[in-house]
């Protein structure tokens, strides 16, 4: 059996650094400002000067992952030697899984000896990373490729994807809601509670007001759901709000018991669409 690696794409909201730590290699996607030539990596521009820019009215339109790019970031691996496993980013919200799976099924023509194994998680940001860390975990107990696939399969339908903005002009852009109710709700502070659908779609499950009560909202749902409230592993990304982020940290601490494994940062590709503010946990929980 040869070893594999397991590979992943920039939608999964986890530090470059962290991900070569890991030994993980990823797919960037893209975005580019209104107005501007240039294309960013999805890693190009620190958090803070993206929101910055999106503060003072700044719009960002991104791009998935190409084929062609997974092409090449596959094929380094097996001509190594190696199988892989790529997790990906939900193909309800990009076409960048669907990319990979292109790629893969060029590259096994290629390779017919490789194992080219692709799954769509059907979760985005650090709910995409946290699957990511899972499968290392399984993958250091001795799971082959094909035993590490079916489990994060199976792990996805119990990922819990619970998020809110904090300004709703973006989801309106997005077409998820109106202009007025954006309007309204921004001058009223009405603040959505959110989560990720079994088909990798986001939706609207409650509104609340104000941004504090929508947090709490937030850690009263992983209260409801956990798997294990106080042993769970738990991941948090935040959109240039880390004190609201360590604020929830804190809720979950003196509620549950539970601590937080990693804070990490709402990338461009995801923040353009939702807007700076964005917070989000990530557990695994008894239902998605």
């Amino acid at each position: 059996m040869n070893p594999y690696v397991i590979c992943t794409d920039s939608g999964c909201d986890l530090a470059p650094a962290l991900l070569e730590e890991w030994g993980v290699p990823f797919c960037s996607l893209t975005f580019r400002f209104d107005g501007e030539d240039r294309e960013y990596f999805n890693n190009d521009m620190d958090g803070k000067t993206f929101y910055d820019r999106m503060r003072k009215g700044g719009i960002a339109k991104t791009a998935a992952v190409n084929s062609q790019a997974f092409i090449q970031c596959f094929e380094k691996q097996l001509k190594e030697g190696k199988d892989l496993l790529y997790l990906g980013f939900s193909s309800g919200l990009s076409t960048t899984f669907n990319s990979a799976r292109l790629a893969a099924e060029v590259l096994r023509e290629s390779y017919p000896n490789r194992r080219i194994l692709v799954v769509d998680t059907l979760a985005a940001s650090a709910g995409q990373g946290l699957l990511v860390y899972l499968a290392l975990q399984k993958q250091k107990e001795g799971a082959s490729a094909e035993e590490n696939a079916a489990y994060v399969e199976e792990m996805k339908w119990r990922l819990c994807h619970w998020f809110t903005v904090d300004d709703l002009v973006y989801l309106k852009r997005g077409g998820r809601i109106s202009s007025a109710s954006a309007m309204i709700g921004n001058m009223l502070a009405i603040k959505p509670v959110l989560h990720m659908d079994n088909e990798g779609h986001l939706v609207n499950v409650s509104k609340v007001r104000g941004r504090r009560n929508a947090l709490s909202a937030i850690a009263d749902q992983y209260g409801k759901l956990a798997l294990e409230p106080r042993n769970g592993t738990v991941f948090i990304s935040h959109a240039d709000c880390l004190e609201e982020a360590e604020l929830v940290g804190s809720m979950l601490r003196e509620r549950y018991g539970a601590e937080v494994m990693l804070y990490t940062g709402v990338g461009p590709v995801i923040g353009a669409h939702s807007g700076p503010g964005t917070f989000a946990l990530f557990f695994l929980g008894k239902e998605r």
